[in-house]
């Protein structure tokens, strides 16, 4: 859904001045500008106002490491098997530092601490490395904790890292299987799809049966192209558990390709907790799994 003008126009200002106001406040603003409507920090009771909560009360130092995807792929490793793990072909400091020629034929680039910001090479002699370095220099001056306040990401060093190229059985992309756990144990799996073509990215939900789930959750659902079980789901759902384990909520995320299972990341705040339910029941049903922190001397309730 469109957002009306104003909250945009206040979605802006606040991201680009809002870097002096406490935390806690500056959460309670931009939830009303995304969401249009008042944070509950007091009494958290839907999934993004319990998002919120953690942001600011849950704060290990090993979430930094389990959000970099550099550094993740060792934690991951060691918990599930380096089996799981795509191959990394480089790593930089800068962008100027980039070696291209050690790179083969095809590729994915990113930063360790960015989201959304990915150069898919599929064609070396055709890329244009400026544009690349460009790309790759104005991610990693982007400060991603300050936008939502994901406390996680606030101290990841930034860097740039090259990973091997992969696709799944369409042969053109790799489909994101997002499983959502809750006091680790997966709920229901995201599955974004077609996030680089032309007709705009797309996302299907399922339950852990794989079956079709009856709401939107940030993107509008495309009920209309059933998405394959893939056939190592029970294997990708065991993988998430072990990540997830003891964590109130984690998203951990697989690709599957040629039927093995590969790590993709981890978030413990999908969408910044912004991204609105349809119908908005879903967030205080969701909200409910999230129990055992500790608020007011009790749980969440």
């Amino acid at each position: 859904m469109e957002l009306p003008f104003f909250r945009k126009t206040a979605i802006r200002v606040l991201t680009h001045f809002g870097g002096i106001l406490p935390d806690a406040l500056y959460l309670r603003l931009i939830y009303r500008a995304w969401l249009g409507k008042k944070l509950n920090l007091k009494s958290p009771r839907t999934f993004n106002e319990k998002l919120q909560w953690l942001k600011l009360h849950d704060r290990k130092d090993v979430y930094t490491l389990m959000v970099d995807k550099v550094e993740a792929k060792k934690w991951v490793a060691e918990r599930i098997g380096e089996e799981y793990i795509i191959p990394t072909l480089g790593v930089w400091n800068r962008a100027e530092d980039i070696d291209f020629d050690a790179l083969p034929e095809r590729f994915v680039m990113k930063t360790n601490h960015d989201s959304g910001c990915v150069c898919i090479c599929t064609d070396k002699s055709s890329l244009d490395r400026d544009e690349v370095r460009r790309k790759m220099n104005r991610s990693l001056k982007r400060d991603y904790y300050s936008a939502g306040r994901e406390w996680p990401y606030k101290n990841v060093p930034r860097r740039i890292l090259a990973e091997q190229f992969m696709v799944d059985e369409s042969g053109y992309e790799l489909k994101d299987y997002k499983i959502f756990c809750f006091e680790g144990e997966p709920v229901f799996i995201q599955v974004d799809f077609d996030r680089f073509a032309s007709t705009g990215h797309k996302r299907n939900l399922y339950s852990t049966d794989w079956t079709l789930l009856e709401f939107d959750y940030g993107y509008p659902s495309e009920h209309s192209r059933e998405i394959e079980r893939p056939a190592n789901l029970d294997e990708m759902l065991e993988l998430a558990r072990k990540l997830s384990a003891g964590q109130s909520f984690l998203r951990t995320d697989f690709y599957s390709i040629n039927g093995d299972a590969r790590f993709g990341e981890m978030t413990f705040y999908p969408g910044s907790g912004f991204e609105k339910f349809e119908p908005e029941e879903w967030d205080s049903k969701l909200g409910r799994r999230i129990i055992s922190h500790t608020l007011r001397g009790g749980v969440f309730s």
